[in-house]
Formats: C-alpha cells, structure tokens, sequence
C-alpha cells in the first residue's frame, strides 16, 4: 500500500508543476513580470522578480498539495490575502493591459469622457466581491 501513496504524491507533484510552469510561462511569455519591473522603474531587479515568481508557485504548490499548515495565525493569513489579492489583481489589470481590453472596449461603446472613473469602479468593484466573499461566506 505505501508504494501507491507515493506514486500519488509524485503523480500529484508533477502534474502541479507541469500546471504551474504552464503558469509561469504564460506570465513571462506576456511581458507581465517585465512590465511589473519597468512600470515600477525596477528593471535592475528582473532576476529577482522571475525568482520570487518561481519560489511562489513552488511553495504554493507543496502547501496545496502536502497540506501543511504555517503557523501564522489569523494575521498572517491577513497578510498573505492581501498580498494575493495584490498580486492577483495587479495580473489581472496587466492582462487587460497588455490585450487592450480597455482601449478596445471604450472604442466600441464610443466612451469618451471618464475612462478612469471606469478602471476605478472596476477595482472598487473587485475589492468589494473579495471582502464579501471572504467576510459573509453564502
């Protein structure tokens, strides 16, 4: 029995990197770790920006699959949803960014005036799910 609990772990550990490799080039495959660096005006720090992406998915990958937990406490799970939510939303406005879902979408609808009450309402309105969603769980 002990010999299909690690062929599970190694099956489960693999196909998480493969996902997660996937991922990461996905990221770096869109410029969105070069455009975090040159938005920021921190180019110098690239390497460090692709290491930390890499060292992220890999914890975050054992913590998802071996189940273990830190010992943080509510603060540090505070702290670490916020800086999800940080880096999730950053992505996500990169994305639109980068496929110029914005420019495009206001060329169709013939927007004008008020863009950035636009991209301020769609933030507002992100942040107000999350904290419904983790404060008033359904």
């Amino acid at each position: 029995m002990w010999w299909k609990e690690i062929l599970m772990a190694v099956t489960g550990l693999c196909s998480g990197l493969a996902v997660a490799g996937g991922l990461f080039a996905l990221i770096i495959a869109l410029g969105l770790v070069a455009e975090f660096a040159d938005q920021t005006h921190t180019a110098r720090y690239i390497l460090w920006y692709e290491t930390s992406v890499a060292a992220g998915g890999i914890i975050g990958n054992l913590i998802s699959i071996y189940r273990f937990s830190l010992p943080f406490g509510d603060v540090g799970a505070g702290i670490f949803g916020i800086f999800a939510g940080i880096f999730v939303g950053a992505w996500a406005m990169a994305l639109t960014e980068i496929i110029n879902i914005i420019p495009i979408f206001a060329r169709r609808i013939d927007f004008r005036r008020g863009l950035e009450l636009l991209i301020i309402s769609m933030a507002l309105g992100r942040t107000a799910g999350s904290l419904l969603f983790y404060f008033y769980r359904f």
